[in-house]
Parts: C-alpha cells; structure tokens; sequence
C-alpha cells in the first residue's frame, strides 16, 4: 500500500487526488496539507520509522507561507539520513521553463508534473510503490 502526501494550498487539488484515490486499492492511506514545513517535522522527527514515512510526496511549489522551493531545499539536506527513500514528484501549476530546469537540479526530485494531475499518473506511481 502506498502512503501519499499531497502539499499543496489549494483546497481545489487537495479534493481532485481525494477524488482520484476514491476506491483506489494502490493507495489507501494519503495526507493532505497546506503547511510543507509540519511535513518535514514530522519526517525529521520519525526518520528511524520507516513504516511512517511516505512513500510519496506530491509538492506544490507556489504557496504563501513555506514555499515548494523552501521544502526542496530543506528535504535535500535530510534525505540521505532518512531509512526510506521518499520519491518526491514536483506538480505544479507553473509553465515556466525555468521553474522544471531549477527543480530538476534537486537529487530529491523524482518528476515535474504539471497540474492537474491525472489519474493515469497517480495510479501509475501508486501502482509501481506496491511493487516496491
């Protein structure tokens, strides 16, 4: 079973995975929030723990408080340490070349994913977590 969590500041996506993990037996178990920086206590505080750790991370990187940007670089100098590994997809509303080149320059970053996120994509990585 795949554990996700979803950062993102807009209630809108939040529901839209919400929706798409409805019945969906690859993913039962997803957290959903506005705040990257709770997320990355919590990682930081149960690094040891592996079976509470995510299996996956979508990130927005635009938000107000704690930026997409700000989680990246905080979750780069930690996951080393951790005993998972987390894969972290990048889904963002930017059409900005730039925003997929810097975030591609992150070990951490497994994919850019422009929003909205299918349900194809989500049930894939979902799909190939439950195989690992």
């Amino acid at each position: 079973m795949c554990k996700l969590v979803l950062i993102d500041d807009n209630p809108i996506d939040h529901y839209i995975v919400r929706t798409m993990l409805y019945n969906n037996e690859a993913c039962k178990q997803a957290t959903y929030t506005f705040d990257g920086s709770m997320v990355l206590e919590f990682i930081e505080e149960n690094r040891a723990a592996k079976h509470l750790l995510p299996d996956v991370i979508f990130l927005d990187l635009t938000m107000p408080d704690f930026s997409g940007w700000e989680f990246l670089d905080k979750f780069e100098k930690i996951k080393d340490s951790l005993d998972k590994q987390i894969e972290l997809y990048v889904m963002t509303s930017s059409v900005r070349e730039s925003d997929k080149e810097r975030s591609s320059k992150y070990g951490c970053v497994n994919s850019f994913i422009s929003k909205p996120l299918t349900k194809q994509i989500l049930n894939n990585i979902c799909q190939q977590q439950q195989l690992n």
